[in-house]
């Protein structure tokens, strides 16, 4: 789907309204003689960056964490063997 460009004079008339359309979501190609020049795109907020070891010391995992559960176990041997029913 090509995008409506939008020319330099009706983007400063419009701004208001391209601001809007924007917002929504839109994505508006600005254009200079029929070429685009420029993209007027909805602003999404930059995540902030992972800072590894951030929960160190606030984390606590108990002792038997990773033992399995004998129901746990018994239902994913089960379901190796035998095929699920509709």
């Amino acid at each position: 789907m090509t995008a409506e460009i939008v020319n330099v004079h009706a983007a400063k008339t419009n701004l208001s309204r391209l601001l809007e359309r924007a917002e929504a979501g839109e994505e508006i190609v600005i254009g200079r003689a029929g070429k685009p020049i420029a993209r007027l795109v909805p602003y999404r907020a930059d995540r902030p960056k992972r800072v590894f070891g951030a929960l160190k010391g606030r984390i606590r995992i108990l002792p038997g964490f990773d033992e399995l559960d004998a129901e746990i176990e018994r239902d994913f041997e089960n379901s190796l063997t035998k095929p699920l029913e509709p």
